[in-house]
């Protein structure tokens, strides 16, 4: 997370707001070669404690259970040129949206896999023009087998970090003049980041 306190102001409401909807995210945890990394779909509960997901049966990090980790969720970004801000002095940067959340990660019970499946497909069924697909549609054989090459885990959160890098810390006319290049530049869903910039999430009292 940057440290720049400016980038840090972000409502608690609204980086869980990010998180929930964005609902994928990169988790770590610490191995004795290196970290472990997957990517992986997670449940953010209501109450945002806990993050519920699942990882195929021949995952590494499955071996490590019980232990800290994270998952990191990213959101827009794009770099930004000097010229963009239409004052001397500037170097060029990266603004980004990405929250961090922490916790520990254990194994969650095998009969809760399909609970798990069914809120999380629902979650994402419900977003889509269509008649949301459920597990049902699958025959029962071939659903059991695939659900034995998955794990049930879940992320007991103890933190949530937040960067909003949205250039907070300029003038509002220099970091308005930026973000009306951001859309047309290099990055990720660079529209979106345009937006942000020139309205950002109101900050903390």
């Amino acid at each position: 997370m940057h440290p720049n306190p400016a980038f840090r102001q972000t409502p608690d409401a609204t980086t869980l707001a990010f998180v929930r909807d964005r609902a994928f995210g990169v988790l770590a945890v610490n191995a004795d070669e290196g970290p472990l990394i997957s990517h992986v779909p997670f449940l953010l509960s209501e109450d945002a404690t806990t993050a519920d997901l699942h990882l195929v049966r021949s995952n590494p990090i499955l071996r490590l259970l019980d232990a800290p980790a994270v998952i990191a969720v990213s959101g827009p970004d794009a770099y930004l040129s000097p010229d963009w801000y239409g004052v001397d002095d500037q170097v060029p940067t990266w603004n980004y949206v990405a929250a961090h959340l922490r916790g520990r990660l254990t194994r969650l019970p095998e009969e809760t896999m399909r609970d798990m499946l069914d809120r999380q497909s629902a979650g994402f069924e419900h977003r889509l023009p269509k008649t949301p697909w459920t597990a049902d549609k699958m025959t029962p054989e071939v659903l059991d087998r695939m659900m034995r090459q998955i794990v049930p885990c879940r992320l007991d959160i103890t933190r949530i970090d937040a960067t909003w890098k949205l250039g907070q810390n300029k003038p509002e006319d220099v970091r308005r003049r930026a973000a009306g290049q951001v859309a047309g530049g290099v990055g990720s869903e660079t529209e979106t980041l345009s937006a942000l910039m020139l309205n950002p999430p109101l900050t903390k009292p």
